[in-house]
């Protein structure tokens, strides 16, 4: 320092001739500032926020796996009852309607007596709708599903009955033809 010092005294006087331009070390100073680009560190590279960002990640896809399963669980059950609901429909759908259609189709029954019985059954048949929406709620299939059996065995009981009726009277009628 001693040196330092001792130069700055012995050439004092050439510091002083010298007087400094003050624009040109402005304009210096200010080229410098613009192209001198500030040093940016982006928070996504900071090691703390890429695990948190990775726990966030993780705990996302975990919610979304678990939210599958349990959807893919209670579907499961609800594609069960409905096979079965559909099966059992197919199965009885067909025998109703085949003999509905006799109903409709015998020449003995009165057209009150035809209509006032596919009434009845209509109500039957709105019975089952009601039955297939507490179905579709999930609300304990098991009972539901026994009481859509029966709606079909009632009304499938029903038409036999009705057409065991005519048919009886149809024989009762050809017997008295035949007395001897």
């Amino acid at each position: 320092m001693d040196n330092f010092e001792k130069n700055i005294r012995q050439n004092a006087s050439e510091f002083d001739d010298h007087r400094p331009d003050r624009d040109k070390m402005w304009a210096n100073i200010s080229k410098e500032l613009e192209t001198d680009s500030t040093k940016v560190i982006p928070l996504w590279k900071t090691p703390i926020l890429k695990m948190v960002a990775a726990l966030l990640l993780l705990f996302c896809v975990t919610s979304f796996i678990a939210y599958s399963v349990i959807n893919a669980n209670s579907g499961l059950e609800t594609q069960y009852a409905s096979k079965e609901l559909l099966d059992i429909d197919k199965h009885y759908q067909g025998l109703v309607s085949y003999q509905v259609q006799l109903v409709r189709n015998h020449p003995k029954l009165s057209e009150t007596d035809k209509s006032e019985f596919l009434s009845f059954m209509d109500e039957l048949d709105a019975e089952y709708q009601q039955l297939r929406l507490e179905m579709r709620n999930n609300l304990d299939n098991e009972l539901v599903l026994e009481a859509i059996v029966t709606n079909y065995k009632k009304r499938i009981e029903l038409i036999e009955n009705l057409l065991k009726q005519i048919n009886d009277s149809k024989i009762q009628e050809d017997d008295y033809g035949y007395t001897l």
